[in-house]
Protein backbone atom coordinates (compact mmCIF):
# COMPACT_ATOMS: atom_id res chain seq x y z
CA UNK A 1 0.00 0.00 0.00
CA UNK A 2 2.82 2.39 0.84
CA UNK A 3 4.61 1.52 -2.41
CA UNK A 4 1.44 2.27 -4.40
CA UNK A 5 0.95 5.50 -2.40
CA UNK A 6 4.37 6.70 -3.59
CA UNK A 7 3.44 6.00 -7.21
CA UNK A 8 0.13 7.89 -7.07
CA UNK A 9 0.97 10.79 -4.77
CA UNK A 10 4.72 11.36 -4.35
CA UNK A 11 6.00 11.29 -7.93
CA UNK A 12 4.38 14.24 -9.68
CA UNK A 13 7.76 15.69 -10.69
CA UNK A 14 8.92 12.34 -12.07
CA UNK A 15 5.82 11.70 -14.20
CA UNK A 16 5.68 15.30 -15.40
CA UNK A 17 9.18 14.95 -16.83
CA UNK A 18 8.54 11.44 -18.19
CA UNK A 19 5.38 12.58 -20.03
CA UNK A 20 7.33 15.35 -21.75
CA UNK A 21 9.42 12.64 -23.43
CA UNK A 22 6.88 9.81 -23.59
CA UNK A 23 3.38 11.34 -24.13
CA UNK A 24 0.51 9.21 -22.81
CA UNK A 25 -0.53 7.76 -26.17
CA UNK A 26 -0.15 4.55 -28.26
CA UNK A 27 2.52 2.16 -27.03
CA UNK A 28 3.72 4.79 -24.57
CA UNK A 29 0.64 3.99 -22.48
CA UNK A 30 1.86 0.42 -21.94
CA UNK A 31 5.42 1.65 -21.33
CA UNK A 32 4.27 4.05 -18.61
CA UNK A 33 2.09 1.42 -16.92
CA UNK A 34 5.04 -0.99 -17.00
CA UNK A 35 7.35 1.68 -15.58
CA UNK A 36 4.94 2.36 -12.71
CA UNK A 37 4.72 -1.36 -11.94
CA UNK A 38 8.51 -1.72 -11.95
CA UNK A 39 8.99 1.23 -9.57
CA UNK A 40 6.22 0.06 -7.22
CA UNK A 41 7.54 -3.50 -7.12
CA UNK A 42 11.10 -2.26 -6.65
CA UNK A 43 9.90 -0.33 -3.58
CA UNK A 44 8.16 -3.48 -2.31
CA UNK A 45 11.39 -5.45 -2.81
CA UNK A 46 13.50 -2.88 -0.95
CA UNK A 47 11.09 -2.45 1.96
CA UNK A 48 10.70 -6.21 2.31
CA UNK A 49 14.46 -6.68 2.26
CA UNK A 50 15.01 -4.44 5.30
CA UNK A 51 11.77 -5.11 7.17
CA UNK A 52 11.18 -7.11 10.31
CA UNK A 53 8.58 -7.14 13.05
CA UNK A 54 10.36 -4.25 14.80
CA UNK A 55 11.65 -2.21 11.84
CA UNK A 56 8.78 -2.28 9.33
CA UNK A 57 6.64 0.52 10.79
CA UNK A 58 9.51 2.88 11.78
CA UNK A 59 11.12 2.55 8.34
CA UNK A 60 7.87 3.20 6.43
CA UNK A 61 6.94 6.14 8.68
CA UNK A 62 10.35 7.80 8.29
CA UNK A 63 10.38 7.26 4.52
CA UNK A 64 6.84 8.66 4.15
CA UNK A 65 7.65 11.85 6.06
CA UNK A 66 10.99 12.48 4.31
CA UNK A 67 9.38 11.75 0.93
CA UNK A 68 6.73 14.38 1.65
CA UNK A 69 9.50 16.97 2.03
CA UNK A 70 11.35 15.79 -1.09
CA UNK A 71 8.09 15.82 -3.08
CA UNK A 72 7.53 19.45 -2.12
CA UNK A 73 10.99 20.62 -3.13
CA UNK A 74 11.03 18.62 -6.38
CA UNK A 75 7.51 19.75 -7.34
CA UNK A 76 8.03 23.38 -6.31
CA UNK A 77 11.62 24.20 -7.25
CA UNK A 78 12.31 21.30 -9.66
CA UNK A 79 15.49 20.38 -7.80
CA UNK A 80 17.04 16.90 -7.72
CA UNK A 81 17.75 15.29 -4.36
CA UNK A 82 21.23 13.92 -5.01
CA UNK A 83 24.23 13.59 -2.68
CA UNK A 84 25.26 17.22 -3.22
CA UNK A 85 21.76 18.50 -2.43
CA UNK A 86 21.83 16.44 0.78
CA UNK A 87 25.22 17.98 1.56
CA UNK A 88 23.77 21.46 0.94
CA UNK A 89 20.82 20.70 3.23
CA UNK A 90 23.05 19.52 6.07
CA UNK A 91 25.25 22.63 5.74
CA UNK A 92 22.33 25.08 5.63
CA UNK A 93 21.85 27.20 8.75
CA UNK A 94 18.53 27.85 10.52
CA UNK A 95 17.89 31.28 8.96
CA UNK A 96 18.31 29.90 5.44
CA UNK A 97 15.99 26.99 6.27
CA UNK A 98 13.30 29.36 7.54
CA UNK A 99 13.28 31.05 4.12
CA UNK A 100 12.01 27.77 2.65
CA UNK A 101 9.04 27.27 5.00
CA UNK A 102 5.55 27.85 3.59
CA UNK A 103 1.90 26.88 4.05
CA UNK A 104 2.15 24.70 0.95
CA UNK A 105 5.05 22.79 2.51
CA UNK A 106 2.92 22.26 5.63
CA UNK A 107 0.12 20.77 3.48
CA UNK A 108 2.57 18.43 1.74
CA UNK A 109 3.96 17.22 5.06
CA UNK A 110 0.50 16.69 6.59
CA UNK A 111 -1.23 14.97 3.66
CA UNK A 112 1.73 13.12 2.11
CA UNK A 113 3.65 12.45 5.32
CA UNK A 114 1.90 12.65 8.67
CA UNK A 115 -1.53 11.22 7.75
CA UNK A 116 -0.29 8.14 5.82
CA UNK A 117 2.39 7.64 8.51
CA UNK A 118 -0.38 7.65 11.16
CA UNK A 119 -2.33 5.03 9.19
CA UNK A 120 0.79 2.84 9.01
CA UNK A 121 1.23 3.26 12.75
CA UNK A 122 -2.36 2.12 13.41
CA UNK A 123 -2.06 -1.11 11.38
CA UNK A 124 -1.96 -4.20 13.59
CA UNK A 125 0.80 -6.58 12.57
CA UNK A 126 0.14 -10.29 12.63
CA UNK A 127 2.53 -12.36 14.74
CA UNK A 128 4.01 -15.28 12.82
CA UNK A 129 6.84 -17.69 13.51
CA UNK A 130 10.39 -16.98 12.40
CA UNK A 131 10.15 -19.80 9.83
CA UNK A 132 6.93 -18.33 8.37
CA UNK A 133 8.50 -14.87 8.28
CA UNK A 134 11.53 -16.08 6.34
CA UNK A 135 9.34 -18.02 3.90
CA UNK A 136 6.98 -15.07 3.34
CA UNK A 137 9.90 -12.68 2.84
CA UNK A 138 11.51 -15.06 0.34
CA UNK A 139 8.26 -15.36 -1.64
CA UNK A 140 7.83 -11.60 -1.82
CA UNK A 141 11.46 -10.97 -2.81
CA UNK A 142 11.51 -13.66 -5.49
CA UNK A 143 8.07 -12.65 -6.78
CA UNK A 144 9.16 -9.00 -6.98
CA UNK A 145 12.33 -9.88 -8.86
CA UNK A 146 10.35 -12.06 -11.26
CA UNK A 147 7.90 -9.25 -12.06
CA UNK A 148 10.73 -6.75 -12.61
CA UNK A 149 12.61 -9.13 -14.92
CA UNK A 150 9.45 -9.92 -16.92
CA UNK A 151 8.73 -6.22 -17.38
CA UNK A 152 12.29 -5.44 -18.45
CA UNK A 153 12.30 -8.28 -20.97
CA UNK A 154 8.81 -7.51 -22.30
CA UNK A 155 9.66 -3.87 -22.99
CA UNK A 156 13.42 -4.14 -23.43
CA UNK A 157 13.67 -1.49 -26.17
CA UNK A 158 11.83 1.06 -24.02
CA UNK A 159 13.98 0.37 -20.95
CA UNK A 160 17.18 0.49 -22.98
CA UNK A 161 16.20 3.97 -24.17
CA UNK A 162 14.92 5.05 -20.77
CA UNK A 163 18.04 3.98 -18.87
CA UNK A 164 20.66 5.06 -21.40
CA UNK A 165 19.23 8.12 -23.14
CA UNK A 166 17.21 9.70 -20.35
CA UNK A 167 19.30 9.14 -17.26
CA UNK A 168 18.16 12.38 -15.51
CA UNK A 169 14.60 11.01 -15.32
CA UNK A 170 15.74 8.40 -12.80
CA UNK A 171 16.99 11.18 -10.52
CA UNK A 172 13.39 12.21 -9.86
CA UNK A 173 11.98 8.88 -8.64
CA UNK A 174 10.71 9.30 -5.08
CA UNK A 175 11.73 7.77 -2.64
CA UNK A 176 14.20 5.47 -4.39
CA UNK A 177 16.66 8.12 -5.55
CA UNK A 178 16.89 10.13 -2.33
CA UNK A 179 17.48 6.87 -0.42
CA UNK A 180 20.24 5.99 -2.87
CA UNK A 181 21.63 9.53 -2.53
CA UNK A 182 21.88 9.21 1.25
CA UNK A 183 24.04 6.13 0.73
CA UNK A 184 26.03 8.06 -1.85
CA UNK A 185 26.51 10.93 0.60
CA UNK A 186 27.63 8.59 3.38
CA UNK A 187 30.19 7.14 0.96
CA UNK A 188 31.22 10.72 0.10
CA UNK A 189 32.02 11.75 3.67
CA UNK A 190 33.38 8.49 5.06
CA UNK A 191 36.75 7.01 4.25
CA UNK A 192 37.51 3.38 3.58
CA UNK A 193 40.90 3.85 5.19
CA UNK A 194 43.04 6.41 6.92
CA UNK A 195 43.27 9.65 4.97
CA UNK A 196 46.39 11.71 5.46
CA UNK A 197 45.96 15.47 5.56
CA UNK A 198 48.08 16.92 2.77
CA UNK A 199 49.95 20.16 3.31
CA UNK A 200 50.65 22.40 0.33
CA UNK A 201 53.17 25.08 -0.44
CA UNK A 202 55.39 24.73 2.61
CA UNK A 203 58.08 26.34 0.43
CA UNK A 204 55.91 29.42 -0.19
CA UNK A 205 57.68 32.74 0.29
CA UNK A 206 57.53 36.35 -0.83
CA UNK A 207 61.02 37.29 -1.85
CA UNK A 208 61.85 40.13 -1.96
CA UNK A 209 59.07 41.50 0.31
CA UNK A 210 56.36 43.50 -1.44
CA UNK A 211 57.01 47.24 -1.40
CA UNK A 212 54.53 48.76 -0.95
CA UNK A 213 52.61 46.04 0.87
CA UNK A 214 49.66 44.32 -0.82
CA UNK A 215 46.09 44.88 0.39
CA UNK A 216 43.69 42.43 -1.31
CA UNK A 217 39.98 42.03 -0.61
CA UNK A 218 38.44 38.90 -2.09
CA UNK A 219 34.62 38.96 -2.22
CA UNK A 220 32.80 35.65 -2.63
CA UNK A 221 29.37 36.43 -4.05
CA UNK A 222 26.25 34.30 -3.67
CA UNK A 223 24.05 33.04 -6.54
CA UNK A 224 25.01 35.77 -9.02
CA UNK A 225 24.46 34.76 -12.63
CA UNK A 226 26.50 36.59 -15.23
CA UNK A 227 23.64 37.45 -17.57
CA UNK A 228 21.94 39.67 -14.93
CA UNK A 229 25.04 41.87 -14.55
CA UNK A 230 24.58 45.02 -16.63
CA UNK A 231 28.39 45.04 -16.97
CA UNK A 232 27.80 41.99 -19.19
CA UNK A 233 25.16 43.68 -21.32
CA UNK A 234 22.01 42.95 -19.28
CA UNK A 235 19.16 45.25 -20.36
CA UNK A 236 18.58 46.55 -16.83
CA UNK A 237 21.05 48.73 -14.96
CA UNK A 238 22.02 46.42 -12.12
CA UNK A 239 25.57 47.83 -11.79
CA UNK A 240 25.06 51.61 -11.74
CA UNK A 241 27.92 52.22 -9.28
CA UNK A 242 30.39 49.60 -10.49
CA UNK A 243 30.17 50.92 -14.06
CA UNK A 244 31.72 54.18 -12.81
CA UNK A 245 34.81 52.33 -11.61
CA UNK A 246 37.78 51.14 -13.63
CA UNK A 247 36.58 47.51 -13.58
CA UNK A 248 38.20 44.57 -15.35
CA UNK A 249 35.08 42.52 -16.00
CA UNK A 250 35.21 38.84 -16.92
CA UNK A 251 32.29 38.15 -19.26
CA UNK A 252 32.97 34.42 -19.56
CA UNK A 253 33.60 33.11 -16.06
CA UNK A 254 32.37 29.69 -14.91
CA UNK A 255 31.83 28.01 -11.55
CA UNK A 256 33.26 24.80 -10.17
CA UNK A 257 29.85 23.61 -8.98
CA UNK A 258 26.21 24.60 -8.80
CA UNK A 259 26.04 25.00 -5.02
CA UNK A 260 27.94 26.86 -2.30
CA UNK A 261 28.96 23.61 -0.60
CA UNK A 262 30.87 22.56 -3.73
CA UNK A 263 31.95 25.81 -5.39
CA UNK A 264 33.46 27.61 -2.41
CA UNK A 265 35.89 24.87 -1.26
CA UNK A 266 36.59 23.94 -4.88
CA UNK A 267 37.53 27.48 -5.98
CA UNK A 268 40.04 27.86 -3.13
CA UNK A 269 41.51 24.38 -3.68
CA UNK A 270 44.42 23.45 -5.93
CA UNK A 271 42.20 20.98 -7.80
CA UNK A 272 40.32 21.90 -10.96
CA UNK A 273 36.61 21.16 -11.36
CA UNK A 274 37.14 17.75 -12.97
CA UNK A 275 39.60 16.60 -10.33
CA UNK A 276 37.98 18.10 -7.22
CA UNK A 277 36.06 15.95 -4.76
CA UNK A 278 34.69 16.50 -1.27
CA UNK A 279 37.26 14.12 0.22
CA UNK A 280 40.19 15.76 -1.58
CA UNK A 281 38.99 19.20 -0.53
CA UNK A 282 38.75 18.24 3.15
CA UNK A 283 42.06 16.36 3.13
CA UNK A 284 44.18 19.01 1.37
CA UNK A 285 45.25 22.51 2.35
CA UNK A 286 43.88 25.34 0.20
CA UNK A 287 45.29 28.59 -1.14
CA UNK A 288 44.71 30.42 2.16
CA UNK A 289 46.96 27.86 3.88
CA UNK A 290 49.67 28.34 1.25
CA UNK A 291 49.54 32.11 1.71
CA UNK A 292 49.64 31.61 5.49
CA UNK A 293 52.83 29.51 5.14
CA UNK A 294 54.71 32.62 3.97
CA UNK A 295 54.24 34.13 7.47
CA UNK A 296 54.15 37.48 5.69
CA UNK A 297 50.41 37.89 5.01
CA UNK A 298 47.66 38.67 7.54
CA UNK A 299 44.53 36.73 6.57
CA UNK A 300 40.95 37.35 7.75
CA UNK A 301 37.70 35.65 6.65
CA UNK A 302 34.41 37.43 7.40
CA UNK A 303 31.21 35.51 6.66
CA UNK A 304 27.64 36.74 6.22
CA UNK A 305 26.53 33.49 4.59
CA UNK A 306 26.25 30.04 6.18
CA UNK A 307 30.01 29.52 6.73
CA UNK A 308 33.27 29.07 4.80
CA UNK A 309 32.51 25.40 3.91
CA UNK A 310 35.79 24.36 5.49
CA UNK A 311 38.01 26.86 3.66
CA UNK A 312 38.76 29.08 6.68
CA UNK A 313 39.32 26.33 9.27
CA UNK A 314 42.96 27.32 9.81
CA UNK A 315 42.77 31.13 9.48
CA UNK A 316 41.00 33.81 11.58
CA UNK A 317 37.22 33.61 10.99
CA UNK A 318 34.44 36.03 11.99
CA UNK A 319 30.73 35.24 11.76
CA UNK A 320 28.76 38.29 10.60
CA UNK A 321 25.42 36.48 10.65
CA UNK A 322 25.83 37.08 14.37
CA UNK A 323 23.90 40.21 15.37
CA UNK A 324 26.37 40.93 18.16
CA UNK A 325 29.20 41.03 15.61
CA UNK A 326 27.35 42.68 12.69
CA UNK A 327 26.08 46.14 13.63
CA UNK A 328 24.08 46.52 10.40
CA UNK A 329 21.23 44.09 11.10
CA UNK A 330 17.60 45.12 10.57
CA UNK A 331 14.32 43.32 11.27
CA UNK A 332 14.88 41.04 8.25
CA UNK A 333 18.54 40.02 8.41
CA UNK A 334 22.16 41.10 8.82
CA UNK A 335 23.43 43.04 5.81
CA UNK A 336 26.62 42.41 3.85
CA UNK A 337 27.72 46.02 4.37
CA UNK A 338 28.21 45.26 8.06
CA UNK A 339 31.29 43.19 7.17
CA UNK A 340 33.13 46.43 6.31
CA UNK A 341 32.82 47.84 9.84
CA UNK A 342 36.09 47.53 11.70
CA UNK A 343 38.24 46.72 8.66
CA UNK A 344 40.09 50.02 9.02
CA UNK A 345 41.13 48.96 12.52
CA UNK A 346 42.22 45.54 11.25
CA UNK A 347 44.31 47.09 8.48
CA UNK A 348 45.93 49.48 10.96
CA UNK A 349 46.81 46.57 13.28
CA UNK A 350 48.61 44.81 10.41
CA UNK A 351 50.11 47.84 8.69
CA UNK A 352 53.54 46.22 8.45
CA UNK A 353 52.26 43.14 6.56
CA UNK A 354 50.58 42.21 3.34
CA UNK A 355 46.84 41.70 3.96
CA UNK A 356 44.21 39.37 2.47
CA UNK A 357 40.59 39.85 3.56
CA UNK A 358 37.86 37.48 2.31
CA UNK A 359 34.23 38.65 2.53
CA UNK A 360 31.58 35.96 1.96
CA UNK A 361 28.29 37.60 1.00
CA UNK A 362 24.68 36.69 1.64
CA UNK A 363 24.23 38.25 -1.80
CA UNK A 364 21.33 36.86 -3.85
CA UNK A 365 20.56 33.81 -1.73
CA UNK A 366 17.15 32.43 -2.75
CA UNK A 367 14.31 31.82 -2.74
CA UNK A 368 13.46 34.88 -0.61
CA UNK A 369 15.27 37.40 -2.84
CA UNK A 370 13.04 40.20 -1.51
CA UNK A 371 14.76 39.84 1.88
CA UNK A 372 18.24 40.31 0.46
CA UNK A 373 18.12 44.11 0.20
CA UNK A 374 16.94 47.12 2.23
CA UNK A 375 13.70 48.77 1.05
CA UNK A 376 15.64 51.68 -0.50
CA UNK A 377 16.94 49.33 -3.20
CA UNK A 378 13.52 48.19 -4.44
CA UNK A 379 13.77 49.82 -7.85
CA UNK A 380 12.24 47.09 -10.01
CA UNK A 381 8.58 46.26 -9.31
CA UNK A 382 6.30 44.36 -8.85
CA UNK A 383 8.32 42.08 -6.56
CA UNK A 384 7.75 38.43 -5.69
CA UNK A 385 7.43 38.53 -1.89
CA UNK A 386 7.13 34.83 -1.15
CA UNK A 387 9.41 31.83 -1.11
CA UNK A 388 6.88 29.93 -3.25
CA UNK A 389 8.38 31.10 -6.51
CA UNK A 390 6.04 28.97 -8.62
CA UNK A 391 3.18 31.27 -7.49
CA UNK A 392 4.96 34.38 -8.85
CA UNK A 393 5.39 35.61 -12.39
CA UNK A 394 8.86 35.25 -13.83
CA UNK A 395 9.02 39.05 -14.11
CA UNK A 396 8.36 39.59 -10.39
CA UNK A 397 10.98 36.95 -9.48
CA UNK A 398 13.54 38.66 -11.71
CA UNK A 399 12.59 42.04 -10.19
CA UNK A 400 13.32 40.83 -6.65
CA UNK A 401 16.54 39.16 -7.83
CA UNK A 402 17.70 42.30 -9.65
CA UNK A 403 16.94 44.50 -6.64
CA UNK A 404 19.22 42.24 -4.60
CA UNK A 405 21.88 42.75 -7.29
CA UNK A 406 21.49 46.52 -6.88
CA UNK A 407 22.29 46.16 -3.19
CA UNK A 408 25.32 43.97 -4.03
CA UNK A 409 26.43 46.66 -6.49
CA UNK A 410 26.25 49.18 -3.63
CA UNK A 411 28.14 46.87 -1.25
CA UNK A 412 30.88 46.14 -3.79
CA UNK A 413 31.28 49.84 -4.55
CA UNK A 414 31.74 50.43 -0.80
CA UNK A 415 34.52 47.80 -0.80
CA UNK A 416 36.24 49.70 -3.61
CA UNK A 417 35.73 52.98 -1.75
CA UNK A 418 37.45 51.49 1.31
CA UNK A 419 40.39 50.31 -0.81
CA UNK A 420 40.74 53.74 -2.44
CA UNK A 421 41.52 55.16 1.00
CA UNK A 422 44.63 52.95 1.09
CA UNK A 423 45.86 53.07 -2.49
CA UNK A 424 48.62 55.58 -1.64
CA UNK A 425 50.02 53.23 1.03
CA UNK A 426 49.31 49.81 -0.48
CA UNK A 427 49.04 48.02 -3.80
CA UNK A 428 45.28 47.55 -3.56
CA UNK A 429 43.19 44.90 -5.33
CA UNK A 430 39.61 43.68 -5.19
CA UNK A 431 38.61 40.33 -6.72
CA UNK A 432 34.94 39.36 -6.93
CA UNK A 433 33.71 35.88 -7.88
CA UNK A 434 30.17 34.54 -7.42
CA UNK A 435 30.02 30.98 -6.12
CA UNK A 436 27.37 29.81 -8.61
CA UNK A 437 24.46 31.13 -10.66
CA UNK A 438 20.70 30.84 -10.21
CA UNK A 439 17.67 29.68 -12.17
CA UNK A 440 14.75 32.11 -12.02
CA UNK A 441 11.97 30.05 -13.54
CA UNK A 442 13.37 29.43 -17.01
CA UNK A 443 12.05 26.07 -18.25
CA UNK A 444 10.37 25.62 -14.87
CA UNK A 445 13.70 25.57 -12.97
CA UNK A 446 14.32 27.55 -9.78
CA UNK A 447 17.30 28.17 -7.48
CA UNK A 448 20.44 26.06 -8.15
CA UNK A 449 22.11 22.77 -7.31
CA UNK A 450 21.36 20.66 -10.38
CA UNK A 451 24.06 18.11 -11.28
CA UNK A 452 26.69 20.02 -13.26
CA UNK A 453 26.31 17.97 -16.45
CA UNK A 454 22.63 18.90 -16.74
CA UNK A 455 22.67 22.37 -15.15
CA UNK A 456 21.68 25.30 -17.38
CA UNK A 457 24.11 28.11 -18.13
CA UNK A 458 22.24 30.27 -15.62
CA UNK A 459 23.60 28.11 -12.78
CA UNK A 460 27.24 27.83 -13.96
CA UNK A 461 28.02 31.10 -15.81
CA UNK A 462 28.81 33.52 -12.98
CA UNK A 463 29.65 37.19 -12.48
CA UNK A 464 33.30 38.06 -11.77
CA UNK A 465 35.53 41.14 -11.97
CA UNK A 466 38.68 42.74 -10.59
CA UNK A 467 39.56 46.27 -9.52
CA UNK A 468 43.06 47.66 -8.98
CA UNK A 469 44.30 50.77 -7.18
CA UNK A 470 45.99 53.53 -9.14
CA UNK A 471 49.52 52.25 -8.43
CA UNK A 472 48.73 48.61 -9.11
CA UNK A 473 47.42 48.37 -12.66
CA UNK A 474 47.27 45.17 -14.71
CA UNK A 475 46.34 44.34 -18.29
CA UNK A 476 43.97 41.39 -18.53
CA UNK A 477 42.20 39.76 -21.46
CA UNK A 478 38.56 40.37 -20.46
CA UNK A 479 37.18 38.37 -23.38
CA UNK A 480 38.97 35.15 -22.49
CA UNK A 481 37.11 32.32 -20.75
CA UNK A 482 38.10 31.80 -17.11
CA UNK A 483 36.79 29.71 -14.24
CA UNK A 484 37.08 29.29 -10.50
CA UNK A 485 39.98 26.94 -11.24
CA UNK A 486 42.07 30.09 -11.83
CA UNK A 487 41.58 31.53 -8.34
CA UNK A 488 44.24 29.46 -6.49
CA UNK A 489 47.08 30.56 -8.75
CA UNK A 490 45.81 34.13 -9.28
CA UNK A 491 45.80 34.80 -5.52
CA UNK A 492 49.36 33.48 -5.22
CA UNK A 493 50.36 35.67 -8.16
CA UNK A 494 48.75 38.75 -6.61
CA UNK A 495 51.05 38.45 -3.62
CA UNK A 496 54.09 37.51 -5.75
CA UNK A 497 54.37 34.23 -3.88
CA UNK A 498 56.98 31.77 -5.10
CA UNK A 499 56.16 28.09 -4.62
CA UNK A 500 56.24 24.78 -6.46
CA UNK A 501 52.42 24.67 -6.31
CA UNK A 502 52.09 27.93 -8.26
CA UNK A 503 51.16 27.46 -11.93
CA UNK A 504 51.85 30.61 -13.91
CA UNK A 505 49.68 29.44 -16.82
CA UNK A 506 46.62 29.40 -14.53
CA UNK A 507 47.21 32.92 -13.20
CA UNK A 508 44.74 35.34 -14.81
CA UNK A 509 47.21 38.23 -14.34
CA UNK A 510 50.10 36.47 -16.11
Amino acid sequence: MVSLFFIFFDNYSFYKNVLEIYPFEGMNTLYLISLSVVIAVLNIFLFTLISSKYTLKPILIIVLIISAFTSYFMDTYHVIIDKLMIQNSLQTNLNESLDLLSFKLLLYVIFLGVLPAYLVYKVKLKSISFKEAILTKAKVLLGSLLIIVLMLLSFSKFYTSFLREHKPLRFRVNPTYWIYSIGDYIALVTNSGKVEFKQLGLDAKISPPNKPHKLVIMVVGEATRADHFSLNGYKRETNPLLKKENIINFKEFYSCGTSTAVSVPCMFSIYDRNDYSYKKGRATENVLDVIKHTKQVAILWRDNNSDSKGVALRVPFEDFKNREKNRLCDDVECRDEGMLIGLDKYIEQHKNQDILIVLHQMGNHGPAYYKRYPKDFEKFTPVCKTNQLENCTQESIANAYDNALLYSDYFLSKVIELLKNYQNKYDTTMFYIADHGESLGENGLYLHGLPYFMAPDAQTHVASFMWFGKNNQHKVDEEKTYSQDNLFHTLLGLFNIKSKVYDKSMDILR
